[in-house]
């Protein structure tokens, strides 16, 4: 068995938005679309050498050494949902939006088990976007931002560097920040 990660880390947390009105409308559809999307977001993350470490209902909550690899899960788990034919659950079943956050950070390992101030803040980030979104910290764009910009231009999709969303968890009333950006996923 390997050890979990330990030090600066990157996490990466997400989330279906409007879960919980499916479950309630759609039981037998949701349930059966679940293990799809649990199937695809652990490929994404496992596949970029992530570690789960933490499953709360249709959230996830992974762990990695390498931000690049964070970011890449995250970009090549959005892809992956937005490529799936989520019809097929049930003809009114609409497509599941995920919602992503992104932080790097340290943070105290524990039987497994991830704490610390990283983690509220990659909550935070997380649960301040929208479906098919994936945010990121300050921090982690710092590490990431020569990846994002290398990589997005060898598939042809390269942001504008300045709409990188930068702690996206929103400012005080009145805040001069208080306009952001999103980052394009794919």
């Amino acid at each position: 068995m390997s050890h979990p990660p330990t030090g600066t880390l990157t996490f990466l947390f997400t989330d279906i938005k409007g879960s919980t009105a499916r479950w309630e409308t759609q039981r037998e559809a949701m349930a059966a679309a679940l293990v799809r999307h649990d199937a695809l977001l652990r490929a994404a993350i496992e596949g970029r050498g992530g570690t789960v470490f933490k499953t709360v209902g249709d959230a996830f909550c992974a762990v990695f050494a390498d931000a690049e690899e964070a970011l890449g899960a995250a970009m090549d788990a959005q892809r992956a949902l937005a490529a799936e034919a989520w019809s097929a659950f049930g003809p009114e079943f609409a497509d599941l939006r995920v919602r992503m956050g992104i932080h790097h950070g340290k943070a105290e390992e524990r039987g497994g088990d991830y704490f610390g101030p990283s983690l509220n803040r990659t909550a935070r980030l997380m649960s301040a976007g929208h479906g098919g979104q994936v945010l990121l910290s300050l921090a982690a764009q710092q590490v990431v931002r020569d990846y994002l910009s290398t990589a997005a231009t060898k598939a042809g999709t390269a942001p504008d560097p300045s709409t990188l969303r930068r702690d996206c968890i929103p400012p005080p009333t009145g805040h001069p920040r208080s306009r952001r950006q999103a980052v394009p996923v794919g």
